[in-house]
């Protein structure tokens, strides 16, 4: 090897060392940075003058491993909303043991009929009795209200996921434009890599997405259904929230908006293109979800003022007269079902906060003046038309049979179930997406790996610095002699 010879690798030894101290480096200071993928520096040999040739800056990610996170932590995301909805639900209308759950309630409304059977004359006893009754509904309607606030927070988040997507989109954009011009001017661009990957993240929980690699480093995104999110430039999605939302309103009878994607609507259905991810979770509690718990308690309520407002109970009310539990007060027409659990009253009539006359258990609603105080025939009525079997018919139960108390319980089952499975696809959700965040972040930056790695660069770095000490001696015994 000649004196040149030596210098050219003893100097790109240098350079190579010095570089690749530096990549360990910021590894090192940003091993707990968010988003940050391991570099590595490319050193190969030169091909026709000793040395080393130093190339560019990778990125240590696998595609696949981001990808399956990626689908993972989607997966995740929807199974806390779905979790997040069934749970509070089963909340609202209670639990078997739940002093203020709705099967609570009515067997404190069936006891107290019992006692005021047992003593029809008795007034604290009647007044007891409109007190249960009042508490039931109130029970029923503060579910009712429960849900319908549910849905508007789930309309609130659809409006914010879509301005949050709307706004990655922009800056993936601006990103594509500045890693073509930095890559055509041969500069690293390694961290807008990164921040373009954490910005495709915020998306991909969203609505996942595909990705396809295009020119000049730019990428393309497609959600998992094919609607193009960014191809060049980016997509536009609108939505137009709504601050309230009666039970009436849906998106199929436009009362509440849908999705449009560069102005054109897109199914918003579990299945449609943009599935998979918290956005069409979101859709599905607001449309879906909450619709068939609403479906849920409006059969409820209304199996239990039909079981009063029958004339052949009561000779005292007409064809159109409300009974013990009224629609807003008024009579309750069965073409007029949905929301009516959130209508649901206490007949002014025996409503202790209303005119409390509660004489009118005994005697009849509609009754002129008292009757016999010993008299509780209606009352016998009032306990057998909760004892009767009847059939109740909704959308999350389907058709179910029994008694008032059987078919509490069973709306009360039910919520319990949806949330107990909920809880468990959550938990596998949250299992799978933990292990690929462990699998993805084995290939991040390890301190000790990176610190070994720091000490090979200083001992290359000294044995190419003795190199060239060693030519300075040559050259000056040889500039001596």
């Amino acid at each position: 090897m000649s004196i040149t010879s030596a210098i050219n690798s003893a100097m790109s030894g240098l350079n190579a060392a010095s570089r690749s101290s530096q990549i360990v480096s910021e590894n090192l200071a940003n091993a707990l940075t968010p988003g940050y993928s391991r570099r590595t520096l490319d050193l190969n040999s030169n091909a026709y003058t000793p040395g080393v040739r130093i190339g560019a800056v990778q990125r240590m990610v696998d595609p696949a491993v981001v990808s399956a996170r990626r689908s993972a932590e989607a997966d995740f995301a929807v199974a806390q909303v779905n979790s997040d909805f069934f749970a509070r639900m089963s909340g609202l209308v209670g639990s078997v043991d739940d002093e203020s759950s709705i099967t609570s309630q009515m067997a404190n409304f069936e006891g107290s009929l019992v006692e005021a059977l047992s003593r029809p004359d008795s007034t604290p006893r009647l007044n007891d009795l409109a007190v249960k009754a009042d508490r039931l509904v109130s029970t029923i309607t503060e579910a009712a209200a429960g849900l319908r606030e549910m849905r508007v927070q789930a309309d609130t988040s659809i409006g914010i996921q879509v301005d949050r997507v709307n706004s990655a989109l922009k800056e993936l954009e601006k990103l594509n434009a500045r890693i073509v011009v930095s890559e055509a001017a041969n500069a690293d661009t390694t961290t807008m890599l990164d921040q373009r990957s954490m910005l495709v993240d915020e998306i991909g929980a969203i609505i996942p997405v595909n990705i396809l690699q295009r020119d000049g480093g730019r990428i393309a995104l497609y959600s998992s259904g094919g609607t193009a999110l960014l191809d060049g430039k980016a997509s536009e999605l609108s939505f137009s929230p709504k601050s309230d939302m009666l039970p009436h309103m849906t998106q199929d009878n436009g009362l509440l908006s849908g999705l449009e994607v560069n102005g054109k609507p897109i199914s918003t259905s579990v299945n449609g293109p943009i599935r998979g991810g918290t956005l069409a979770a979101h859709f599905q509690v607001r449309d879906v979800l909450a619709v068939e718990a609403q479906d849920d308690l409006d059969a409820y309520a209304r199996d239990l003022i039909e079981r009063f407002q029958d004339p052949a109970l009561d000779s005292t009310i007409g064809a159109t007269d409300a009974g013990i539990f009224t629609d807003g007060g008024n009579f309750f027409d069965s073409a007029d079902t949905v929301g009516i659990s959130g209508r649901l009253e206490l007949n002014d009539l025996v409503a202790m906060d209303g005119q409390a006359e509660t004489w009118r258990f005994r005697d009849g609603l509609y009754a002129a003046t008292p009757g016999d105080l010993g008299d509780g025939s209606l009352i016998q009525g009032y306990s057998e038309a909760l004892s009767e079997s009847r059939s109740m018919n909704s959308a999350g139960l389907g058709s179910v049979n029994g008694d008032a108390s059987n078919l509490s319980a069973v709306l009360l089952s039910r919520f319990a179930r949806d949330d107990n499975t909920a809880a468990n696809t959550l938990t596998f959700a949250a299992s799978s997406y933990t292990e690929m965040a462990q699998t993805e972040a084995s290939f991040g930056v390890d301190t000790d790996a990176e610190l070994q790695n720091l000490m090979i660069y200083e001992k290359a770095y000294g044995a190419n610095a003795k190199v060239l000490s060693v030519v300075d001696g040559l050259l000056e015994t040889l500039l001596g002699i």
